[in-house]
């Protein structure tokens, strides 16, 4: 595969990397050459130059997961994530957004000037817009105990962590947007519409299928984990060096449907209320 978007040679690193999203954008970060240092709580199968074994709810272990890694990074890859409903709240969050935020930070360090980083959010964060205020307050804790600690006494919004979390994805996202850019160095976001991975089968059993089903329209079908991975890739690619602070919708029509009455969220309302 021709170097059209310029991975050839670099040093990549992405948590996640065992299944779904994670494991599709590895795939295709190593088809175009650049050198894919991966993390995941589960062994990787795929022909990485790297991989560690790193669980996120642990600083510690993202500590040495980064350090082991070492030398210079120019482009991060956040794929790990967990569903809602299956896992403590607070291990969805710690995972999602707390342990996210921490290797990000202990990899910034490892970047220069052109580097990049590509979270992934959700649909499921939607709520982030209304409630700015809570978001900003929580994802500007900078200390690791203290956020979990913030979580603890805000049960009530946490709720089941999943998206809470995403809205601090999001957020996050935007606010180090501003800041990064100061440094040549990047940072976006995608909102994923439902996706056939190993963790749909959580959704469908926590949220129902019908909540699942109505969040893939217009599409009318679930995407796959590579239509997920090859906007991700982009994001961090040399053809989009002035894309900054983005949360990038990749969800088939559906963000765009919502204010143009296009998508029927009835069946999502009727699932929240219950």
């Amino acid at each position: 595969m021709s170097d059209i978007l310029g991975y050839a040679g670099k040093r990549v690193m992405i948590t996640g990397c065992f299944s779904g999203m994670g494991e599709a954008a590895a795939k295709l970060l190593i088809d175009l050459g650049a050198e894919v240092h991966g993390m995941d709580y589960k062994q990787s199968a795929l022909p990485l130059a790297s991989f560690t074994q790193v669980d996120l709810r642990d600083p510690a272990s993202i500590e040495a997961g980064v350090a082991a890694v070492g030398g210079k990074i120019d482009a991060l890859f956040n794929c790990a994530g967990l569903p809602n409903g299956t896992f403590d709240p607070l291990d969805v969050m710690k995972v999602n957004f707390i342990g996210l935020r921490h290797l990000t930070e202990a990899v910034l360090p490892m970047m220069g000037e052109g580097g990049a980083i590509a979270n992934i959010a959700s649909t499921g964060g939607l709520g982030w817009s209304r409630r700015i205020p809570t978001n900003m307050e929580f994802v500007t804790i900078k200390d690791w105990e203290a956020a979990v600690d913030w979580c603890e006494a805000n049960k009530d919004t946490v709720m089941e962590g999943y998206a809470f979390s995403k809205e601090n994805v999001i957020v996050w996202t935007q606010f180090m947007g501003a800041h990064l850019i100061k440094k040549g160095i990047r940072i976006n976001c995608t909102l994923p519409s439902p996706t056939q991975t190993p963790m749909m089968a959580d959704f469908h059993k926590i949220s129902g299928k019908d909540v699942v089903d109505a969040a893939a329209e217009p599409l009318g079908r679930y995407s796959t984990p590579y239509e997920q991975a090859a906007p991700l890739v982009w994001l961090n690619s040399d053809f989009a060096t002035i894309v900054n602070g983005v949360v990038l919708p990749v969800d088939g029509g559906f963000m765009g449907g919502i204010p143009t009455g296009q998508i029927d969220l009835s069946r999502m309302m009727r699932r929240a209320a219950d």
